[in-house]
């Protein structure tokens, strides 16, 4: 099920010493995440979406006013599925009869707009799970199942609070890809609340950046790692996610060749790969460094020409660049960073055109 138009959310409260501000819009399809350190606001404002708590304001869900000041639905009447951080499962039934809770007990029928239930026993690989009581499952293959039984709510909107945050690493690594699933299969929109760098890197397509209560920042993913003005491009493993296609595949030295706008990437292939997936491409600005002339024998196998888009001194000894790929720097944007030392030998300037050198990628599959 998909909604029509944006996802409109403005809501504040005083919730005992703390004040609560939050005004922000999302899409009406893929993966918002609400990302920010813990005590920030972002599990208040995932409830108020959900009714289960009440703040003042606006909450919007395309053409639908769930909230404003002279409406609130309570949750029952508000078409989410919640994913907590504990999969609450229950204990007495199996795992078809907790996914199947959310409908009564009834497999729903196939319809347009419907999300089946082989739909999701496919999506989340739960075929092998569905006569198991909860108490034989792993921690992943429980939250696996929450997602499962939200998905059967047929929600107009998906919320997940940490899913993965009482997880191991080695679970989480299994349960993402599940994730990026739903994301290239279904229609849902997702608002996603995390904490975690990584989990927004690998899975938001739009990011509520929170502080303290507030919005500080909200756009596409790519926007807020590559504005210079935001604290997450000043990190020290500061990093920008683009969007890649696989153009090739090189047999000889098992290397995959990854269009991005404006730029072509040459990385080592990872097991079992498909030619024709997109992928995400993870990009360290640490791992960028930058020449002013093209050079004609590196090992460096990622070298681009680019622009310098903005600058930004970090401190007194480094520089955090924004580069567009590209000979126009219209292309994809990379950061880079850079010492200061090296900004004043190279002479480098905003608008100059260079030479982006990746050291080193990571891949996501999308």
């Amino acid at each position: 099920m998909t909604i029509s138009g944006d996802i409109e959310v403005a809501l504040s409260g005083q919730l005992g010493g703390f004040a609560l501000g939050a005004q922000f819009s999302a899409p009406g399809r893929g993966i918002t995440a609400l990302f920010g350190p813990s005590g920030c606001g972002k599990t208040t404002i995932l409830r108020s979406i959900a009714g289960l708590q009440r703040l003042d304001g606006i909450c919007r869900v395309g053409s639908e006013t769930w909230q404003d000041e002279r409406t609130f639905l309570p949750p029952h009447r508000r078409a989410v599925g919640y994913v907590f951080q504990e999969a609450s499962l229950f204990p007495h039934m199996s795992v078809r009869r907790n996914l199947l809770y959310a409908s009564r007990g009834r497999v729903p029928e196939e319809a347009p707009g419907v999300v089946s239930f082989d739909e999701v026993i496919e999506l989340l690989g739960l075929a092998p799970l569905l006569v198991r009581a909860p108490q034989h499952l792993s921690g992943g293959e429980r939250q696996r199942v929450a997602v499962g039984r939200a998905l059967l709510s047929q929600p107009r909107l998906l919320l997940m609070d940490e899913p993965l945050s009482a997880l191991d690493r080695e679970t989480r690594d299994e349960i993402l890809p599940f994730l990026e699933r739903l994301h290239e299969t279904l229609a849902i929109p997702l608002i996603y609340v995390t904490h975690d760098l990584s989990e927004v890197e690998r899975l938001a397509d739009h990011v509520v950046l929170m502080q303290a209560g507030e919005v500080v920042a909200a756009g596409p993913l790519a926007d807020i790692q590559t504005n210079i003005d935001l604290p997450l491009s000043r990190q020290r493993d500061a990093a920008v996610s683009i969007e890649a296609r696989v153009a090739g595949y090189d047999d000889r030295y098992g290397l995959l060749e990854l269009d991005v706008e404006g730029g072509r990437f040459l990385l080592p292939a990872p097991p079992g790969h498909e030619p024709e997936a997109r992928l995400r491409l993870r990009v360290g600005a640490g791992d960028v460094s930058i020449t002013r002339e093209e050079p004609c024998a590196t090992s460096i196998l990622n070298v681009m020409p680019a622009q310098i888009v903005s600058s930004r001194a970090i401190n007194k000894r480094e520089m955090v660049l924004v580069l567009g790929l590209g000979d126009d720097g219209k292309g994809a944007s990379l950061l880079a960073r850079v010492t200061r030392r090296s900004w004043d030998l190279l002479g480098l300037a905003e608008g100059q055109r260079v030479y982006a050198q990746v050291k080193g990628a990571a891949l996501a599959s999308r």
